[in-house]
């Protein structure tokens, strides 16, 4: 059995994946130019990790599963809206914009019970990832506007960041954008929230892990943080 790759027999493939190791490389020499120390840099957990980590914990708190489902069976609707709400205001990850709008749709008890149950359901349903995403995707979509649109892809994707980071990552488009440009990944990326974009970033981020996988990444938070570095222009 011939040992070729498919890099060198497409046409520009090992180029593509030198430039991909490359801007992998750049990318850590940068991450570990601002903190030395990796992820358990003391300056990295106070600047990007702690107050993600908090946020986890206080969900964990408040909205564990056995938790958040016994307030869904009292329709306590309106308390989860607002605890969820509560933990995210404690991050600066949304635009003030974003809060606002999401405020207003939790506002009417049509919008908090349709946030909470959808939210649920992506976090704890039973399905593949990709049909619960898509059916939270349309319960963000459908949630009631008064003048800022609520479909956000940082929106769609703060609560299961925050709830579950072993599984979820939390996307900003731009930043993310930039930064995968950068890293040399091909992050597919489409602005009206679909699966197939969510899947392609959940894909830069296996990348990112495996690459740095000799600095111990803990969960979906360092991977995040590591991908903010790259293409905030806090970290230019």
């Amino acid at each position: 059995m011939s040992t070729t790759t498919a890099a060198s027999v497409r046409p520009g493939g090992a180029r593509r994946i030198a430039a991909a190791s490359k801007g992998a490389a750049r990318c850590r020499r940068k991450f570990l130019r601002m903190f030395p120390g990796g992820f358990r840099d003391a300056t990295y957990v106070d600047w990007e990790r702690d107050y993600k980590w908090q946020a986890h914990r206080r969900w964990h708190q408040a909205l564990a599963p056995a938790a958040f489902e016994a307030l869904l069976r009292q329709d306590q609707h309106a308390t989860i809206a607002r605890l969820a709400t509560s933990i995210e205001s404690r991050t600066n990850l949304l635009f003030s914009f974003e809060k606002m709008a999401l405020r207003d749709a939790l506002r009417p008890p049509a919008g908090a019970r349709a946030f909470a149950e959808g939210l649920f359901a992506l976090l704890h349903g039973d399905g593949p990832l990709e049909a619960r995403f898509e059916a939270w995707r349309d319960v963000v979509a459908n949630l009631p506007r008064r003048q800022t649109r609520v479909l956000t892809w940082p929106v769609l994707t703060i609560f299961p960041f925050i709830a579950q980071p072993k599984v979820h990552l939390y996307l900003k488009p731009t930043v993310t954008r930039v930064a995968a440009e950068t890293y040399g990944f091909d992050f597919r990326y489409r602005s009206r929230p679909d699966f197939a974009t969510y899947r392609s970033l959940l894909e830069f981020g296996r990348q990112v892990r495996d690459d740095v996988r000799d600095l111990k990444p803990r969960d979906q938070i360092d991977i995040q943080s590591f991908i903010w570095v790259q293409g905030s222009e806090e970290y230019d």
